[in-house]
């Protein structure tokens, strides 16, 4: 009986995976038909202490919910340069999609300042692995938990046995997420629209549900916004949609929980190189992903981190609440 109830989570979030993947063969096959946008030509800005990738990018289509270490090009989540100096010392987190791309990044950031986490996924278990391979590295604890966020007794049953493992919770991160293009509306299904927002903002929801009953003042959320929740996006109406749901939703919490001395805000990223878009696009948009953006290029999950470890320590963000801190390489991503 113990055995069937742990592979029940499992099994679900595998019926999502195989859900999304049924979604993008639809998509797939009407991209096919129309020929790639070009984008325009843009000086590429490197800002950092190392020189990162530039377009093109690889031409490369991956299967939903897409695994990291099937892409060409890695994206670079280690930010070696980075030094840690305790900012997260005995605290611990549960960061969900954190199995690559920015969750992965950020487990390994919040290892290196001295926090265990939690690491919960779909069903990519060997991406899944790597990432706890890389915490343990830095000398922290790592549990994994793998399921749909968009299913409430899911997040209830997972966040406590993560608790039960670390014991204690002081930081979640809602960075789960399910996007699609679609060049218009009507090709938005009943079912698409559904599974966009059950991950995206309804996972959310279950997420910080499930945390709240385990955080005690000094605690905070960060949400994984973007710009498409500041800009918009013509070809993702749903996705765009629950990132502005997701600000709205960071806001109104923030003044929610601000009476329990626990902070909430978030972080909304520009195009950053992870398994997300060669999972959505066809592979011939994949080589000039990111090159409108302001810098020119893709952000690598390494640029992008540092922002949620600054929101999560309270030697940092102590004063921080209510804020959707953009990390978009300019002002307009």
């Amino acid at each position: 009986m113990a055995a069937t109830a742990k592979a029940r989570p499992a099994k679900a979030g595998a019926s999502a995976a195989a859900r999304q993947r049924a979604m993008q063969a639809q998509a797939d096959a009407k991209a096919k038909k129309k020929p790639a946008k070009k984008a325009a030509t843009k000086k590429v800005v490197q800002a950092g202490t190392r020189k990162q990738p530039e377009n093109p990018m690889p031409a490369q289509h991956l299967a939903k919910p897409g695994n990291e270490h099937e892409l060409e090009l890695q994206p670079r989540f280690l930010a070696p340069d980075y030094v840690g100096s305790g900012k997260l010392e005995g605290m611990a987190a549960i960061i969900t999609g954190g199995d690559s791309g920015i969750g992965r990044a950020v487990a390994v950031l919040f290892a290196r300042e001295g926090a265990d986490v939690a690491v919960f996924y779909l069903d990519e278990h060997a991406d899944a692995k790597e990432t706890k391979r890389c915490v343990e590295a830095e000398g922290r604890r790592c549990v994994l938990q793998a399921g749909d966020v968009g299913d409430p007794a899911f997040c209830d049953a997972a966040v406590r046995k993560a608790v039960k493992a670390l014991g204690r919770l002081d930081v979640l991160v809602n960075n789960a997420a399910f996007q699609l293009h679609a060049k218009d509306i009507a090709d938005i299904t009943d079912a698409r629209l559904q599974e966009t927002l059950r991950t995206n903002i309804g996972g959310y929801f279950n997420m910080a549900r499930a945390a709240l009953e385990h955080m005690e003042e000094g605690a905070c959320i960060i949400n994984t916004g973007s710009e498409t929740g500041i800009f918009g996006n013509p070809g993702l109406l749903d996705y765009s949609a629950t990132k502005g749901a997701i600000h709205a939703f960071t806001l109104s919490l923030a003044s929610n929980l601000l009476g329990r001395g626990i902070r909430v805000n978030a972080v909304a990223p520009g195009p950053v190189w992870t398994p997300l878009n060669p999972a959505d696009k066809p592979a011939k948009e994949i080589p000039e992903f990111g090159k409108e953006s302001d810098m020119g290029r893709p952000a690598q999950p390494q640029e992008i981190s540092p922002a949620y470890v600054f929101l999560a320590s309270p030697v940092t963000a102590s004063y921080v609440n209510g804020v959707v801190l953009p990390v978009m390489g300019g002002p307009r991503g």
